[in-house]
């Protein structure tokens, strides 16, 4: 039998100071400690004897939240009724009072209640919620919406005096006498004449090379302004445009061209084709570079040639595309997307007229009635 003191040699020796490991099933007599009682886990702090009082943190408990004080609500208030009192000028139209003296001191005092309410305690979180309000609606904002939405409907009537708007409404065109503009030709005299010359100058092509023809877009009608802000009662007409389906790269065939249709429109009463892109016509190296491609014709993407019956307003332009002088592939691509967009050929010639300040003769009537209330214009 082991003696008890080798026993617990045994047991403590090797350990280094750690507690020795329990014999293979426990000690003898030991017993499993019982939880203790609630009275006496208030007695003796627990079943290991730590202290089970409730622990309490540093922090303090959270003070009742205070109620907003006047000024925070007095920012809120203020910051609505200013937005609303801006986007009332914005649906009026009134563009120019939104820069006005009266409105912009109105916002440096909205200003500083935001700015007062910011800094109290108990007006910060009404003083956030008015200053967005700010920042969304103010001068700024509301006038830079107010003139985008002035410029596209045309509409400035809001700080207009009775006599502008009066002039605005002028059915001629400032500087040019009305009785110039009922002795020219009207607009259906244009039109029938433009329609019958480019008729001729394609038949005449055609029966002389075998082109053919694509109308290129539709009849164009811009009104015209009359000079005191406001449109007039005439318009500017541009003919159909017509394009030949086939290229006309030939520098003899080309002036052999531009002789035919100087031929036709001599029987109009017009003058001389004026050659645009031609060094003779006075235009600087660099811009004919730029437009045509060259300074010489004959190496030159585009020829530009014009005409004119002044003193009737019909005027007329022949262009010539030539991608056999693109020397660089960028005119090739400009005539790509051009086609894109109309559905042009890529390269030949095209005619088409263009007069402006017409009146129609549906017209004439009402524009001399109404030119009664200008004796002075």
């Amino acid at each position: 039998m082991v003696e008890p003191e080798k026993q617990r040699a045994r047991y403590v020796a090797g350990t280094e100071g750690a507690p020795p490991l329990p014999p293979p099933g426990g000690y003898h007599g030991a017993r499993r400690a019982q939880a203790p009682s609630t009275s006496d886990s208030a007695s003796y702090g627990g079943p290991y004897g730590a202290p089970t009082a409730p622990i309490i943190g540093s922090a303090t408990a959270p003070a009742d939240k205070q109620p907003a004080n006047a000024i925070g609500w007095s920012a809120l208030v203020v910051a609505i009724l200013f937005a609303l009192t801006l986007l009332g000028t914005l649906l009026a139209g009134f563009t120019d009072t939104l820069y006005g003296v009266t409105l912009l001191t109105l916002q440096l005092v909205v200003i500083g209640v935001v700015i007062a309410a910011l800094v109290t305690p108990r007006g910060r979180a009404l003083g956030a919620s008015a200053l967005v309000i700010t920042l969304l609606l103010n001068v700024a904002t509301v006038g830079a919406m107010s003139a985008l939405q002035t410029s596209a409907s045309g509409n400035y009537q809001g700080e207009k005096a009775a006599e502008q708007k009066h002039e605005e409404a002028y059915p001629g065109i400032k500087d040019v006498p009305p009785s110039t503009i009922l002795s020219q030709m009207s607009l259906e005299q244009v039109r029938a004449l433009s329609d019958e010359a480019l008729a001729e100058i394609r038949a005449r092509l055609s029966d002389e090379f075998g082109y053919t023809w694509t109308e290129v877009a539709e009849e164009d009608l811009r009104p015209e302004r009359n000079g005191y802000g406001g449109e007039s009662m005439l318009v500017q007409y541009i003919s159909v445009p017509w394009m030949t389906n086939e290229p006309i790269q030939d520098y003899n065939r080309k002036r052999q061209v531009m002789g035919i249709i100087e031929e036709v429109l001599y029987d109009y009463d017009m003058y001389s084709l004026y050659s645009f892109n031609d060094p003779s016509s006075g235009l600087d190296d660099t811009i004919l570079e730029k437009f045509y491609g060259s300074t010489d014709p004959r190496t030159q993407n585009t020829w530009e040639w014009y005409t004119d019956n002044y003193p009737d307003p019909m005027r007329f332009y022949a262009v010539m595309y030539d991608l056999s002088n693109d020397r660089t592939g960028e005119f090739l691509g400009e005539r790509e997307a051009q086609s894109a967009r109309t559905g042009e050929p890529l390269e030949g010639l095209q005619i088409y007229f263009l007069a402006p300040e017409l009146l129609n003769e549906a017209d004439q009537e009402e524009f001399q009635t109404r030119l009664e209330e200008y004796p002075g214009l």
